[in-house]
């Protein structure tokens, strides 16, 4: 039982190191400014710092939470000079209006040095090719039933020109692949699948008969 006007000792959270960035305030620097500049509020940083009021002064030493690590459904990304929301957008295969949301902005503009988050790609929805000597993009789509639109956004490829020894990002195709376990080999593969080597070489492109561990074939 508690009785009015009664004492309670609240510890103290500890901070640690990998829970904050420190940020020392320069001349022209406002709680606000700071605020946008790491997407959280004002009084988010008054409340992780104690401060009395939303004065501060040069040299100040502020923390700032690292709230970006709490989420292990996104990256962070560092805003560098010529960036906008659309351009990082097409390169990490989202969209302006997700970013938006999940930053909680509520306009465009973006500050250099400002930290954003990324939603993560799960990789086990693409794997890597390797463009050999008569590639193209249609011929890649094509090969692993997909097309040249999405092989460019994935890769965010402005045309459609490859070079011998470039490496691709394709879309997994759950129905039409299989990754090669440990003790795999390309009879026992084709004989699971009621197909032939050949037929998996032609459709893989192999020049050989050796697969390794973690190798997504189409089948």
């Amino acid at each position: 039982m508690l009785t009015i006007g009664q004492v309670l000792v609240i510890p103290e959270i500890v901070k640690e190191p990998e829970d904050y960035t420190v940020y020392t305030v320069k001349k022209g620097d406002t709680l606000y400014g700071i605020a946008n500049k790491y997407n959280i509020t004002v009084d988010k940083i008054i409340e992780y710092n104690n401060l009395p009021s939303t004065s501060i002064t040069v040299g100040q030493q502020i923390l700032i939470p690292n709230i970006y690590t709490e989420n292990s459904q996104y990256d962070t990304y560092i805003i560098e000079k010529g960036d906008s929301l659309y351009k990082i957008a097409n390169e990490f295969n989202t969209t302006v209006d997700e970013l938006m949301k999940i930053n909680n902005l509520s306009s465009n503009l973006l500050s250099i040095g400002q930290k954003i988050l990324i939603p993560k790609k799960n990789s086990s929805d693409e794997f890597e090719y390797v463009v050999k000597a008569g590639d193209s993009l249609y011929s890649i789509a094509n090969r692993y039933n997909t097309t040249v639109d999405e092989i460019k956004k994935i890769n965010n490829l402005s045309s459609n020109l490859l070079s011998i020894g470039q490496i691709l990002k394709l879309p997994i195709q759950e129905s039409n692949t299989y990754i090669v376990k440990s003790g795999d080999n390309l009879y026992s593969i084709a004989n699971k699948y009621n197909t032939t080597v050949d037929e998996i070489k032609k459709k893989n492109n192999l020049n050989s008969n050796l697969l390794t561990i973690g190798q997504v074939l189409i089948i």
